[in-house]
This record gives structure tokens, C-alpha cells and sequence, in this order.
């Protein structure tokens, strides 16, 4: 191949390239998701938290039935893997949401933390 027949194959795949690489620079980033994680406590009974997460995040009975399980079981459960300022939203919804009037001794909502999504 001649040093002209060179340049000229080459010269198309560095445009390629930087074509590419505006492209890239224009395209918004996503942002990094976070979990919203609801945390077990003594002071609130299953059926509280099943209606807390369906009409909180519109989860249907039988997903919400098994992260009340896994909560109960582990402590904690992922309610919610989003952005970082739809996962503060819904953390405060969580705090927000009142206290269990089946039990007398309950003082107020659950809690609830955010924590980033990344390590999965």
C-alpha cells in the first residue's frame, strides 16, 4: 500500500472516531441510582408496612407481602432502586407516612434510608 492509499484509508477512521466522540459528549450521563431501604423495627405490623408500599411505591399485595418477609427476616429490604432525588423523595414519604394504629405503642412512620446503588 502507498503512503497516499495509507492516509486516505486512515484519514476516514480518525473522523469515525471523532464523530463518535462528540456524539458521546453530547448524550446527557446518567446519573448513579441509589436504593431506598426500609429498615424492621418492632413498632409497626406487616399490614402497615403492605399498605405503605403499595400505595407509597404502587408495588402490587404479593411483592409487597414478600419484602415485608424479607425485612422482618434480614432487617432491611430495597423498596426502590432510582435516581438520588426521586429516592429522597420517596425516603421522606416513608417518614412521612404516620404511625401504625394497630399498635398503641407506636410513636410514628418507619424508617427509612437511601444508600448508593453501585458495587451490583
Amino acid at each position: 500500500m502507498t503512503e497516499s492509499e495509507s492516509s486516505a484509508v486512515a484519514e476516514p477512521v480518525v473522523e469515525t472516531v471523532r464523530r463518535r466522540k462528540e456524539r458521546q459528549k453530547d448524550k446527557p450521563k446518567r446519573q448513579p441510582p441509589y436504593h431506598v431501604v426500609l429498615w424492621d423495627d418492632d413498632d409497626h405490623t406487616y399490614d402497615y408496612v403492605i399498605a405503605m408500599l403499595m400505595q407509597l411505591f404502587g408495588h402490587p399485595f404479593e411483592k409487597s407481602y414478600q419484602m415485608a418477609c424479607e425485612m422482618d427476616l434480614t432487617g432491611r429490604v430495597v423498596v426502590l432502586t432510582t435516581t438520588k432525588e426521586h429516592a429522597e423523595l420517596k425516603r421522606d414519604q416513608i417518614h412521612g407516612f404516620g404511625k401504625d394504629s394497630q399498635i398503641s405503642r407506636c410513636k410514628g412512620s418507619m424508617w427509612a434510608t437511601i444508600e448508593p446503588a453501585c458495587g451490583e
